[in-house]
């Protein structure tokens, strides 16, 4: 309150002296466009470098400066904006979507207002509300152009896949992934360490990363220290998980029935009699004929994690700070982890985090930045993870056999061994563990050279990153067994045949480097940058090395590149870009490891304009366009350019020599030398609407050229050998993005929110120097990349007669309840001829969307973001699940409720078989589904604490608790497995989350 009162009196008494033109305090605040405080700040005058000051932790600051004086904004999130004083003594700076970062990395550090690349970003306020264990879990939505997906349920692994703009080639589709500009794995990357996410779509914005960018790119920026400021802040996280749609499998006495059915149809006797039928019905004779619910007997139905924050931020003028400590685990779902003494067989995952990001003013010209993390990461499995716990979960029917014998062996038998035993490989199989060790650092030396020129600056950065895993092996075998019925006499069992399997064994206990990453990264550049009256530049002339190591065989990859960035600007409202970058990497043939990529884009403030100046509406508004070629590394194999050879079976020649083995002629070695190139088209606008709406809108246009494929559809099977590589390949990929945001202060107690993003993607495969086909309803080329190929069903046949006078199918004999397909020919005859394209591709859509809603007031808030897909399809053959009782299988409730029957003849599936069925179990139209959906990805409720109540404490200056629901819903046409998910693995999870989060 004195502060304020300060200030006030400060712009009382300067008015006089400030009206006259004569230098004086300016009282200003800087907030985001919440209207939420930046502290930290840096604010200086242009043209007056020593005038300097930072904004306190409301935001406030005060500098001496003059009525026409520019005032340049520096946030601590890397926003930058200036303003002009004109008059005003108090002036409040907003930084709005024209300020906001645009980083791509090597120190090029621009605003959405001058740059001319298609670049898209996410704050942490925007992602970090899901509570997700990684940076790449928080993405669901938030960045335009981005498509995530999520895959396994199994919290160790849960990784997400990457998409820029779809899918642009034949091979190599995700894009490149950065963490502060250098190519790192962000799996260990927490979403509270990280202060923005930015895509890099277009030519321009990848181009410095010479062959690596072609797919797009998405940087990773972490947080840094802020001026004259301390803060420290604290959060926990709990959250309650469970397995929404876990598969529903039948019972013993419905899988006894189906079996009966399958052998039936296969014309074969029943398996099972009706004495056994009723012994599985009653279940009278558990250890004889189980009934056994794994699901039910292994898992539990809630799981838990935690997730704990301690964060300390802030500095003085000469060096800043930036220092996390994460902390996180994850119980699994295991119903009985503690049945031995001394470990645990539960899914466990634990994880330690520390970053440390340091920027350091050695001298008035030279600073240093450090940035170093380290992870500790231990995960724990019962078994071993070749076990498949979740595999024989699909695999091993309720009837199998009893979880333990009535003499206390584990269950198993000749067909289903009892290390096919889902409880016995959680209970008694022991643990398997792993240890990752991450260390990332880097450090950049920056020296100002402006005593030699004016604008001039050289810069050095180091990188060195060191990833490796450690297995730990504690599994333990153990004896199982099982009683069957040989005879039944009035009724009842009376003769037994008994099976023993295993043995009893001490626990195996063994350890192994499993895999280790070695990275580093040298560069070193020269900046400059000048402003002349109406003219601004921006250069850089920069060389990079990289070195990349995984252990194992043709794992060392080194690439070069040397790069001249240009940015020009003139009067502020005509910006234009040039990128020349040279590129080498070892990867490509010997004499053709260099390519040269030339990028240019250029953009136009509309805003600016003279002739805009009257149309109220528009705060901000620009064009944009950009041309550029990006190289690409990928290769078809290691050593393509070599003739290949191979073993053999050798040639008998005679004599007392052993030629039963040998070398023969394997691959030709390839004579294209050239590699994949992207050329890339880009048309954008942006646009600040009604003070509150932002706008972007894109088109694309990428030809993908030189791809390497095989010759082998040109060439003729005379040729004896195996066909080389060629760079014969061509995609084409288009569409269009559009993106809003909306947020508006209504009163000081009320903020509404909302926005949408939406991508169509879009491909064609121009060439793929395609073998020759019978008739073009084959041919993939002019079709997408992935696309799905199949059968068209055209129902299922009703009796021998539907079958005598239909076409004939010759993948295997078939009978009433097999599928009918059609002839797409009209040749008679069902083969490979009569696929055709079903659907859309299975790997990504060609639709991501998503939309935001929030509302604040006094405190009391809420957020929910909703997340869609579209033109994306499913090929259900799980097995169980869909493609039941096959190689002794299990069969899913809901395949059984929809299967063909005489009674049933408009059925789903097909009829139930015990036999591999060529004719049903292959890809055709039955087996696909729509797989779009729309998820609501997270909702939050939240309380802020007011400031008065706040302040009673002293020590806190900032408090909220939460809920959160993350995946709580999800609409699509699936239904009995998740549409992201719906393998033999496990379940995707969803959660409810309680926290606090305190500022100090």
């Amino acid at each position: 309150m004195k502060r304020h009162i300060l200030l006030a009196a400060t712009l009382m008494l300067g008015i006089n002296s400030f009206a006259q033109g004569v230098a004086d305090n300016i009282v200003g605040e800087i907030v985001d466009k919440s209207g939420n405080p930046i502290s930290g700040a840096m604010i200086g005058v242009l043209n007056t470098p020593e005038i300097k000051v930072y904004s306190d932790s409301h935001g406030l600051f005060e500098i001496s400066a003059s009525q026409n004086d520019k005032l340049i904004v520096d946030a601590p999130d890397q926003a930058k904006k200036q303003v002009v004083v004109n008059g005003n003594k108090r002036i409040k700076i907003v930084m709005d979507y024209a300020s906001q970062p645009v980083n791509i990395g090597f120190g090029i550090k621009q605003t959405v207002g001058e740059s001319t690349m298609s670049v898209a970003s996410s704050a942490n306020a925007d992602f970090n509300n899901r509570s997700a264990k990684n940076i790449g879990n928080s993405l669901f939505g938030n960045v335009l152009g981005l498509t995530t997906l999520q895959g396994t349920g199994d919290y160790s692994s849960y990784e997400p896949t990457f998409y820029v703009r779809g899918l642009q080639t034949l091979a190599g589709k995700n894009p490149l992934v950065l963490v502060d500009g250098i190519e790192r794995n962000i799996s260990y990357i927490t979403p509270e360490e990280v202060e923005n996410v930015i895509v890099l779509k277009d030519a321009p914005a990848v181009a410095l990363y010479g062959y690596k960018g072609a797919n797009g790119a998405i940087n990773i920026v972490t947080k840094r220290g802020k001026y004259k400021s301390n803060e420290i802040n604290f959060s926990y996280d709990h959250a309650f998980n469970w397995e929404e749609r876990r598969p529903e499998f039948a019972d013993a006495y419905t899988y006894a029935n189906a079996m009966n059915e399958a052998f039936v149809n296969d014309g074969k006797a029943p398996k099972y009699s009706a004495l056994e039928l009723n012994a599985f019905q009653s279940g009278k004779y558990p250890y004889l004929y189980s009934n056994v619910d794994w699901i039910k007997e292994c898992f539990k139905d809630v799981g838990a994690s935690n997730i704990f924050n301690l964060s300390f931020r802030g500095g003085g003028t000469r060096m800043r700070y930036y220092t996390l400590i994460n902390l996180q685990d994850n119980q699994g779902f295991v119903a009985n982890p503690n049945m031995n003494d001394g470990y645990s067989t539960q899914n466990k995952y634990s994880k330690a985090n520390f970053r440390t990001n340091l920027d350091i003013d050695l001298t008035n010209t030279t600073k240093v930045l450090v940035n170093i993390d380290g992870t500790l990461l231990e995960t724990l499995r019962p078994g071993l993870s070749s076990d498949n716990l979740w595999d024989k979960i699909y695999t091993v029917p309720a009837a199998s056999f009893p979880i333990k014998t009535e003499s206390g062996l584990w269950g198993g038998n000749a067909t289903w061994d009892g290390y096919s035993n889902p409880v016995a490989l959680t209970e008694g199989r022991a643990y398997s563990k792993a240890h990752t060790r991450a260390l990332f650092a880097d450090l950049t030396l920056n020296q100002d050279l402006s005593a030699v020129t004016k604008g001039l600056s050289a810069w050095t950065r180091l990188a060195y990153d060191n990833i490796s895993a450690y297995w730990e092996n504690h599994t333990r075998e153990y004896q199982f067994g099982s009683d069957a019925v040989s005879e039944w006499t009035n009724g009842e069992p009376s003769v037994y045949s008994h099976y023993t399997g295993g043995k009893d064994g001490t626990m195996s206990s063994d350890s192994k480097l499993d895999w280790q990453n070695k990275n580093f990264n040298f560069g070193i550049g020269a900046n400059y940058d000048r402003t002349f009256g109406n003219h601004s530049i921006s250069s850089v002339l920069m060389w990079n090395y990289e070195y990349r190591n995984s252990n194992g065989q043709n794992n060392t990859w080194y690439r070069n590149s040397a790069s001249l960035y240009n940015h020009y600007g003139y009067k502020g409202k005509y910006y234009a870009d040039l990128s020349l970058t040279m590129a080498a990497s070892n990867k490509l043939a010997p004499g053709h490891r260099w390519a040269f990529s030339p990028t240019v884009s250029a953009a136009w403030l509309l805003s600016k304009e003279n002739f805009m100046k009257d149309i109220s509406f528009v705060d901000f508004l620009k064009l944009r366009a950009s041309w550029g070629i990006i190289n690409v590394d990928n290769i078809p194999a290691e050593g393509y350019w070599e003739q290949a050879f191979t073993g053999g079976s050798g040639y008998n020649l005679g004599g007392n020599y052993d030629w039963s083995s040998g070398w023969q002629e394997g691959r030709l070695a390839s004579t294209s030398f050239t590699n994949e190139k992207s050329y890339k088209y880009n048309l954008g606008l942006d646009a600040s609407l009604f003070k509150g709406l932002n706008v972007t809108l894109e088109g694309f246009y990428q030809r993908r050229s030189d791809i390497w494929v095989s010759a082998g559809g040109t060439n003729s099977a005379v040729l004896g050998a195996d066909s080389p590589y060629i760079n014969g390949g061509i995609v084409d990929n288009w569409g269009f993005e559009l993106g809003t945001d909306y947020t508006k202060n209504i009163t000081n107690d009320l903020l509404v929110n909302g926005g949408l993003n939406f991508t169509l993607s879009k491909n064609k495969i121009v060439d793929e120097r395609e073998e020759p086909r019978a008739y073009n309803y084959l041919r993939r080329t002019n079709n997408s990349v992935e696309q799905i190929y199949g059968l068209q069903a055209i129902g299922f046949f009703k009796d021998q007669a539907d079958i005598d006078n239909s076409p004939a199918q010759q993948f295997s004999q078939v009978k009433p309840g097999d599928i009918k397909y059609k002839d797409q020919n009209g040749d008679g005859v069902i083969n490979e001829n009569d696929e055709v394209k079903l659907g859309y591709n299975y790997v990504c859509p060609e639709i991501y969307y998503s939309f935001h809603i929030g509302m604040e007031y006094k405190g009391f808030g809420f957020n929910a973001m909703f997340q869609g897909v579209g033109n994306y399809t499913a090929v259900l053959n799980t097995k169980s699940m869909y493609w039941p009782l096959i190689n002794n299988t299990n069969i899913s409730n809901y395949y059984y409720e929809n299967r063909w029957t005489p009674e049933n003849t408009d059925a789903k599936f097909p009829r139930l078989t015990s036999e591999s069925n060529e004719n049903n179990f292959r890809t055709n139209s039955v087996w696909l589904e729509d797989r779009s959906f729309l998820k609501l990805r997270n909702i939050e409720l939240y309380y802020k604490f007011a400031n008065s109540l706040l302040a009673k404490t002293k020590y806190i200056k900032t408090a909220k608790v939460y809920v959160r629901g993350v995946d709580l819903l999800c609409f699509d046409h699936i239904k009995q497995s998740d549409p992201e998910q719906y393998g033999n693995n496990y379940p995707l999870t969803r959660s409810v989350v309680v926290g606090v989060a305190l500022g100090f």
